[in-house]
């Protein structure tokens, strides 16, 4: 009952957070500022401010190793991954990313999808933009959030294989702008060095 009622308000963050839209979205920007050539492309990571160096002391004194420029850069082809992979429906490219009780809320989100018969794919209209706003030992884990903001683009293909709404006939292809925190810990002094996802709340553009 416990785990029904944690995995219900991940499931609830999730939909709120992979499916929020922030600031102004491309379609707004479109009308307003028609381009006028390419869209520069923006960079994929923000350098670590100085004020993140200094709060990770802690986390650097029990793991020297720890390099953030490094470990922002493995967050944010885990961003790439999880998303596209829960859109998917890709079970085996979500565990290894993912706490057993984050895994379960992504399996039932999958699993009412596949029920509805529907599938989805996500596309990154740019590389995804992801800044390490702090980084801790919290006893025998090291915790690190990150901030992502991102431009994606979903298709989804109902059952019967359309791809439009059967009341408007419009197609079912969303463009939006997300902003959010994800939460990553591993095991300190395991042998295991990978980082997983524990936890996903909405940010600020």
């Amino acid at each position: 009952m416990v785990f029904a009622v944690i995995a219900a308000i991940v499931l609830f963050q999730l939909y709120n957070v992979l499916g929020k839209r922030v600031g102004r979205q491309p379609q707004e920007d479109a009308r307003a500022n028609p381009p006028a050539g390419p869209t520069p492309e923006p960079a994929k990571l923000s350098p670590v401010d100085a004020a993140v160096m200094a709060s990770i002391a802690g986390l650097k004194a029990r793991d020297p190793g720890f390099d953030p420029t490094r470990f922002v850069e493995g967050a944010r082809q885990a961003y790439e991954t999880i998303v596209q992979g829960y859109a998917s429906g890709d079970r085996a490219a979500l565990k290894p990313l993912l706490t057993p009780t984050v895994m379960r809320s992504f399996e039932a989100g999958i699993a009412a999808r596949e029920q509805r018969g529907e599938t989805e794919a996500v596309e990154f209209l740019f590389p995804p933009r992801a800044d390490l706003e702090g980084a801790t030992a919290e006893g025998d884990k090291a915790v690190a959030k990150v901030r992502f903001l991102a431009e994606l683009r979903s298709r989804v293909t109902k059952a019967d294989g359309s791809t439009a709404d059967s009341a408007t006939g419009e197609p079912l292809v969303e463009e939006r702008r997300t902003a959010e925190h994800w939460t990553f810990e591993r095991s300190l002094g395991a042998s295991d060095p990978n980082w997983v996802l524990a936890r996903v709340e909405p940010a600020t553009a």
